[in-house]
């Protein structure tokens, strides 16, 4: 298959199976003249990049409902933005949404600019988020490279370079096949074509569209291993393992919470208070000397979190009691915490609630 055959038949996939998703316009509403939301675009993308679409789907459809306009959601205070966010992660993302919508409403007037270029000029907007919503929103000629859209391009052409290697000519074997007609509708093929046949594990290829082009499955049919070994990957490094104390204090119905400082991981969010992370276990003393208050602490268990670059066990310690500089929050609230406090602060209370 040449080039424009390959990007024929996906085209002519897509029409037939594209994914029906909260924030797409349908190849058949966009032929009819429809076009799709920046604004939508932009969130869904966000929200996608260290997430699930299953997992997203009920984050959009409730931020959308909340804040249905780049504006609203520019107006809105942080707090309130960032307790929306939790449960999806990466909260510097929740930051720099806000950052980007108060800059699309301030210098821009509430319009997102059309061109890769000046959508790069915006607050968190990086190469992939730029050429995503410029393709997507806007039917600009961009090239649209997601872990999806590299392995598809990984077994299209049986890329042998290993990831993180690779990235780059995987990016350029992608930018090879962009063409002016309905580029928008070709990049959420290639990524419904990676999520749902070039699977990860388990490939589809028998219902590929692109199968007779496929090198990784011609090499497969002639005993040279299965497609799914594309990408080629190099072996991770082993991820480093931190210990800390979460303390768990009540005052009645209450619990006492922190504000996280503005920067660094998990930045301006509510969480329990906790000890520094290190790589050493505490002891009962040192846990004890960092407590946020004196009060009758025992230990209560301790629960495991991983992060993405490393992974952390807090040692949980419980009383009742009273505290200075914390935010006393009713325990039925807990759900706006981000998942690792919130793991904590219901195995801590597990008695309780």
């Amino acid at each position: 298959m040449t080039h424009a055959d390959i990007h024929a038949a996906l085209l002519a996939w897509y029409d037939a199976n594209a994914r029906d998703l909260p924030w797409r316009v349908a190849p058949q509403q966009r032929a009819a003249g429809l076009r799709a939301d920046p604004y939508r675009v932009w969130l869904s993308e966000v929200m996608l990049q260290q997430t699930t679409v299953p997992h997203a789907t009920p984050y959009f459809l409730k931020f959308t409902a909340r804040w249905p306009t780049v504006g609203d959601l520019a107006a809105e205070e942080d707090g309130e933005v960032m307790a929306a966010w939790a449960g999806l992660g990466y909260y510097a993302r929740a930051r720099n949404l806000l950052a980007c919508a108060r800059a699309v409403a301030r210098d821009h007037a509430g319009v997102f600019p059309d061109s890769e270029a000046a959508l790069r000029a915006l607050p968190g907007f990086g190469p992939y988020t730029a050429a995503a919503v410029a393709a997507i929103a806007f039917d600009r000629p961009a090239n649209v490279v997601d872990g999806n859209v590299e392995r598809v391009m990984a077994r299209l052409f049986a890329l042998e370079t290993p990831l993180p290697e690779g990235k780059p000519e995987l990016k350029r074997l992608a930018e090879s096949l962009v063409r002016g007609e309905r580029p928008g509708d070709w990049a959420q093929a290639l990524m419904d074509l990676g999520a749902t046949i070039c699977r990860p594990k388990a490939a589809l290829c028998d219902r590929c569209p692109l199968a007779v082009a496929c090198a990784a499955r011609a090499i497969s049919e002639k005993g040279g291993g299965e497609p799914e070994t594309y990408p080629r990957k190099t072996a991770k490094a082993e991820r480093p393992h931190r210990h800390g104390v979460a303390y768990v204090l009540t005052r009645g119905g209450e619990i006492a919470l922190v504000r996280r400082p503005p920067k660094g991981l998990l930045g301006g969010m509510l969480a329990l208070p906790t000890s520094d992370w290190r790589s050493a276990r505490w002891s009962e003393a040192e846990a004890l000397a960092a407590a946020p208050a004196k009060a009758p602490w025992r230990g209560v268990g301790e629960v495991d979190h991983v992060f993405t670059h490393f992974s952390l066990t807090l040692q949980l310690l419980r009383a009742e009691g009273d505290a200075d500089d914390v935010i006393w929050s009713p325990r039925r609230d807990l759900d706006a915490l981000p998942s690792v406090f919130l793991k904590a602060a219901k195995a801590g209370l597990s008695n309780l609630l």
